[in-house]
């Protein structure tokens, strides 16, 4: 990954500082917080890139990958995954396609609903997503770039934000055993 210079000025406080200059300042907040998360999310995809480009892969066929190595056979219905990865169908199909390409994966019929799909997780694709793993670890995921206590508060506010989108709910609680 190609450092950049910073900039002399944070380009999003600016914008901020023109939005309530324009009028605009019950927006001014929201705009910064949106576009400050867009932003993160360009720093944080480039530094994916970077640790996936040595290994083929993109970020989406290592999630594929990964989800399928966390299974306990290394199989699930294209269904659960498109639900689980939460992209559009069309976006799995395909990512799916490429890692059958690379014979990374391949689909089998589904043994109970005839018209569904079967992804089985090859073991190239085990083998290549235990590798980017470990590469992702090192290089991304045991430093985001922020120290421990804040990057737990992030995880929290953004996991507010996304609840409050209709992302996920709580899980109900179990019921006690007998």
């Amino acid at each position: 990954m190609v450092k950049r210079r910073p900039l002399p000025v944070d380009p999003i406080a600016e914008a901020k500082r023109q939005w309530v200059a324009h009028g605009w300042t019950d927006a001014a907040s929201g705009m910064s917080a949106v576009t400050s998360i867009i932003r993160a999310q360009q720093i944080m995809l480039a530094r994916i890139d970077s640790a996936l480009r040595p290994f083929g892969l993109s970020f989406a066929r290592y999630e594929m990958l990964r989800l399928l190595a966390f299974t306990r056979e290394g199989r699930m219905p294209m269904a659960s995954a498109i639900a689980r990865l939460q992209v559009h169908p069309t976006s799995v199909t395909n990512t799916v396609d490429r890692l059958v390409r690379d014979d990374l994966v391949e689909r089998e019929p589904h043994p109970e609903d005839g018209r569904a799909a079967m992804l089985v997780l090859l073991e190239p694709g085990r083998e290549l997503v235990e590798r980017a793993t470990a590469a992702l670890n090192t290089t991304v995921f045991e430093n985001p770039g922020l120290g421990d206590d804040d990057t737990a508060e992030l995880v929290r506010i953004i996991a507010r934000l996304r609840k409050a989108s209709g992302d996920f709910t709580d899980p109900r609680p179990l019921p006690e055993p007998l």
